[in-house]
């Protein structure tokens, strides 16, 4: 009787632990979507462009600091990131397209002003 019990206290830590362990979670870590430079709208490759060249940019919020707030980037410390505004043809205002930049040289596209993320392969 107290084999079996043990056996399935025993069992159970194991499921929870692995399952701790999983990569198939919802945490940021996990791998983002990703997409070819060439698959970009022609104004975020303009963007990369200004990005390369180091500017001048169009607007006053481009390479300012992005905090991630929204947590979909891997974790850095605050001014890590910066963000650029893609230009959405008809919009009145900055839109919702931005490529954001990481210290290490990574770029991400957003076409939904920060509720996802898709990693660019340049």
């Amino acid at each position: 009787m107290l084999l079996r019990f043990v056996t399935r206290v025993l069992l159970c830590v194991l499921v929870l632990v692995s399952a701790g362990c999983s990569s198939t979670g919802s945490s940021p870590e996990k791998a983002l979507a990703t997409v070819q430079e060439a698959k970009l709208p022609a104004e975020a490759r303009q963007t990369l462009r200004l990005i390369d060249r180091g500017g001048p940019f169009p607007y006053a919020k481009d390479g300012t600091v992005f905090g991630n707030f929204e947590g979909l980037l891997p974790a850095e410390k605050r001014g890590y990131y910066r963000e650029y505004t893609v230009p959405t043809p008809g919009s009145r205002d900055r839109g919702a397209r931005r490529i954001v930049t990481g210290e290490g040289g990574e770029f991400y596209y957003t076409d939904d002003h920060y509720d996802s993320f898709r990693a660019v392969l340049r």
